[in-house]
């Protein structure tokens, strides 16, 4: 069985860390204060969205997230990306993960709601076990508006 983590960044408000926290799966935080960080095994990015809707998407990732996949070696083990967001923030809604997913190549998995619902824990824990079992299956991107709250990004077989 491959290996497979969680990588996350999560602002002082832990938004982000209590969602994993409910996961219950291996995961390594990237650190607030930008310290580096490298990840040498497959993961899956967890990432809150930083926009309060229009123009301001520009700011959506996290500098530390920015940093974090600047480094080849890390961009190279990201398998997919899930973000969280606000649903106030309309059409910006989680954005942070269509804007990785589109910048990396990789599926944007699922988007969350704020601190998630127990639906949402179930659907991560699953992509999660999907792709720590099947060697990380090549997902299709999908637009962006085409995955809607509490909706997941996963190929039926």
């Amino acid at each position: 069985m491959a290996e497979l983590i969680i990588v996350y960044f999560s602002s002082k408000s832990n938004n982000t860390h209590r969602f994993v926290q409910k996961l219950g799966l291996p995961a390594q935080r990237i650190s607030i204060d930008d310290s580096p960080v490298e990840v040498g095994v497959d993961y899956l990015l967890i990432v809150p969205t930083y926009a309060a809707g229009g123009s301001d998407a520009k700011r959506a990732v996290p500098k530390q997230v920015i940093h974090f996949l600047n480094n080849p070696t890390n961009r190279k083990y990201c398998k997919g990306v899930i973000s969280s967001g606000n649903t106030n923030f309309g059409d910006t809604f989680a954005i942070a993960g269509p804007i990785i997913s589109q910048k990396l190549q990789v599926p944007l998995l699922h988007q969350v709601e704020l601190l998630g619902t127990t639906t949402d824990v179930k659907k991560v824990q699953a992509i999660f076990a999907r792709y720590r079992h099947q060697k990380h299956p090549k997902l299709k991107n999908r637009p962006m508006n085409t995955i809607q709250k509490g909706q997941s990004h996963v190929t039926p077989q």
